[in-house]
């Protein structure tokens, strides 16, 4: 869920505990118990962030081991500070360029990551690589922003700040709303039995709570600060405004989750 300077104006506590059940808790666990009947031995996650997903799938499969990845060395450190579990390991390392060994992982998942990874192709590539035969690649991306209305919302109350709209959902987390860009991606890597298909869920909405993520706690904090240092409270208060019509209320959300075998 992170890129190289995703905390680099944001803190990872801010993004685990807002930007964790607005956006992400509900997909977690989603995938967890979609994964949980395969049983795999061996887990490898990329662009883990706080470890929001490690935490779902550590749950809902205790025995097995599962080494997260993240290619921010902040995030990693906070994950693994925050997590007790000895069949758990949190390392730095870049989804496009993975530090394992062919054929070393019976599942690889990727949730709302590879949005972020500059060549997409290569991460599926070295997911693939590092999948034992019959393994299975789930990777996870925001459908479109008009079917997540609360980041939309907080784009555009952010956007009527600045003369120039920054467009941050739409070039970061939105950027890969595609389905069938998605898929072509993973067959392009070499994945040829792939499945993909679009959940609707729905998180149960803080307006304040999520101002403070969305605007604080995640990559779009550097966004504000860059085109003016002092308007986060300014930013956080419009978001906050913005999003009470869903204050208090579970709020739609709508990913494409893709699920490729070896």
């Amino acid at each position: 869920m992170t890129d190289t300077d995703a905390f680099e104006h944001s803190t990872p506590e801010l993004y685990d505990r807002y930007m964790g059940p607005l956006l992400f808790v509900p997909y977690a666990k989603h995938v967890a118990e979609r994964v949980a009947p395969l049983r795999p031995g061996r887990i490898l996650e990329t662009a883990a962030g706080t470890g929001i997903v490690t935490r779902a799938v550590n749950e809902a499969l205790p025995a097995a081991e599962i080494v997260a990845t993240d290619i921010n060395p902040a995030v990693v450190d906070f994950a693994a500070q925050h997590f007790d579990s000895e069949r758990v390991t949190f390392q730095a390392a870049d989804a496009q360029q993975l530090p394992f060994d062919d054929e070393s992982f019976d599942l690889v998942i990727c949730l709302f990551g590879v949005m972020f990874f500059p060549d997409k192709i290569r991460a599926n590539e070295e997911a693939r690589r590092v999948l034992r035969p019959g393994g299975r690649y789930v990777v996870a991306t925001f459908a479109d922003l008009d079917l997540n209305p609360v980041p939309k919302a907080a784009g555009q109350a952010v956007a009527s700040l600045f003369p120039q709209d920054p467009r941050y959902m739409e070039r970061g987390p939105f950027s890969y709303t595609d389905a069938s860009a998605v898929e072509r991606d993973l067959r392009a890597a070499g994945f040829e039995a792939v499945e993909l298909e679009t959940v609707e869920l729905s998180s149960l909405v803080s307006a304040r709570d999520a101002a403070r993520g969305i605007v604080l706690g995640s990559p779009f904090r550097g966004e504000i600060e860059r085109l003016d240092s002092s308007a986060l409270e300014r930013g956080t208060a419009a978001v906050e405004r913005a999003l009470q019509p869903w204050d208090a209320r579970n709020a739609p959300m709508s990913a494409h989750i893709a699920t490729s075998v070896r």
